[in-house]
């Protein structure tokens, strides 16, 4: 398992190409299962006859990830209309999943992927400059897969203010 390194000072000058998973349209969606913030076991096999919005972010309670998160839980009720099914996914534990869905009143399960099994399957894991420094970490993205287990979406540039209506304009 790969855990978070210190940040390293980007090389000067360096161009620097943000990192992206290899998923891609079309692919057979790579097989998860984790517990959610309320200790049930949540897979994809579950989510068959489902579009299935599985998204990654980087930390809980943080201000860009929480507007995706609210985003999400505000149109909850009409993306379940459309018979899409929503998954959150990080390396946070539990115990902050929990405090999280509560705190912000979030509808949906979030994995806790503390051993990165998930992040790692969807190929999310690697390089993000923020503020100069590089670190490794999630990239935030957001896999929308087809009812019948493939990907129909790849989101790399999440709009985390608006990110359920970036989906249904898809």
């Amino acid at each position: 398992k790969t855990k978070a390194k210190s940040p390293t000072k980007a090389p000067v000058g360096a161009p620097f190409k943000a990192y992206q998973s290899n998923l891609k349209v079309g692919d057979k969606a790579p097989h998860f299962e984790g517990i959610d913030q309320n200790g049930n076991t949540v897979n994809l096999n579950d989510l068959t006859g489902k579009k299935v919005i599985l998204y990654f972010y980087p930390k809980d309670d943080t201000p860009g990830c929480t507007a995706t998160a609210c985003s999400l839980r505000d149109e909850y009720q009409f993306l379940g209309q459309k018979n899409y099914a929503v998954v959150g996914v990080s390396a946070d534990d539990q115990a902050s999943h929990a405090k999280f869905a509560s705190k912000y009143e979030l509808p949906f399960p979030l994995l806790a992927d503390t051993n990165q099994t998930t992040i790692q399957a969807y190929d999310l894991w690697g390089k993000k400059i923020f503020i100069g420094k590089s670190y490794d970490r999630i990239i935030r993205t957001t896999f929308v897969i087809s009812e019948n287990g493939t990907i129909e979406q790849v989101i790399h540039s999440v709009d985390t203010a608006s990110h359920a209506q970036q989906i249904l304009s898809l």
